[in-house]
């Protein structure tokens, strides 16, 4: 690491500690040739994620636009920001796990609603409407009927 002081390409590393909950580490280093003291973060690099919309054009992933869509749907019901939150940090997490650099809007749609699903069925319902854009009112219905065959059969295993 180059002393900010002297440009001296050689320092050596006083002390370590984790910083910002662990996601950083803070290094407190000595250059070899002035003696002065300075710090670095060393922080966890993560790899770009790019998404492919409907139109087939691209752009960086966002979790906060993840969050805004549950956000909407889950607009006068009883479910915690925190749950949202969590949620979307974790299809994040899922995402930059894989090896994958691009991924669908349809993919993160599924992901989504099988989280959803089991937070909040309004909210699972609303979220299916807008992404699957459901032309009539059949293809509404026959998502509510996929719904509660799988709350049926999740019964009945329990």
């Amino acid at each position: 690491m180059k002393c900010p002081y002297c440009n001296y390409n050689e320092s050596k590393v006083i002390d370590s500690r984790p910083a910002d909950e662990g996601t950083t580490i803070r290094r407190r280093r000595e250059c070899l040739a002035c003696q002065k003291r300075f710090t670095t973060y060393e922080v966890m690099e993560h790899l770009p994620l790019v998404v492919i919309k409907r139109d087939g054009s691209r752009q960086s992933f966002d979790k906060n636009k993840v969050l805004n869509g549950m956000l909407r749907s889950c607009e006068k019901r009883p479910v915690a920001l925190a749950e949202l939150e969590k949620i979307a940090a974790e299809i994040e997490q899922e995402l930059q796990n894989s090896f994958e650099r691009e991924i669908s809007t349809s993919e993160i749609g599924e992901m989504v609603m099988e989280r959803l699903k089991d937070v909040d069925e309004v909210a699972y319902v609303r979220f299916a409407s807008v992404y699957r854009q459901f032309k009539d009112i059949n293809t509404f219905m026959d998502e509510l009927a996929k719904l509660l065959g799988d709350k049926k059969n999740s019964g009945k295993q329990g």
